[in-house]
């Protein structure tokens, strides 16, 4: 098992779907449209909605992340998609070269919060919301540090 960032978009996952996958090298893509399933006639959903993303999916260096569009039509239902920071995506990874591309791609058009830098958590560590309000965390230890701190409190 393991558990996936999941983003929703307000009619844009499309364009999502082509940022992520370049900005972090994607290795696969997947995406079904709503029109690319069989529609029920007694509830036919409008034109402007068939194009949507129903689910995406994009893997990248052992990760994924999975995408879909909210549809005006159930906004009823689920209400108004709202951006904030109560979802990030983390990227853990040992290769710092590699957490530097990505962080510089994923950058573009965005807002810096914490440019990558050496903290006391990491050797590696930054945090930034990309164009589309998405906060990304950036760590090259976070499971070195964990560890660490963890085997800390068992010695005492």
């Amino acid at each position: 098992m393991s558990a996936i960032a999941y983003i929703n978009f307000d009619g844009i996952a499309g364009q999502a779907i082509e940022f992520y996958a370049e900005a972090l090298q994607a290795t696969t893509v997947k995406k079904v449209k709503f029109g690319d399933i069989p529609q029920d006639p007694s509830y036919p959903l409008p034109e402007n909605e068939l194009n949507m993303i129903m689910e995406a999916s994009i893997e990248f260096a052992g990760g994924r992340i999975m995408l879909s569009d909210v549809l005006p039509s159930m906004k009823p239902v689920t209400g108004e998609l709202v951006q904030g920071n109560n979802m990030l995506i983390s990227l853990v990874m040992e290769d710092k070269q590699q957490l530097e591309e990505y962080y510089n791609q994923l950058s573009l058009g965005g807002h810096v919060i914490m440019p990558l830098s050496v903290t006391p958590w990491s050797s590696c560590f930054g945090m930034l919301a990309d164009k589309f309000g998405v906060c990304w965390k950036f760590n090259s230890d976070a499971d070195l540090f964990l560890e660490q701190v963890l085997a800390a409190k068992e010695n005492i």
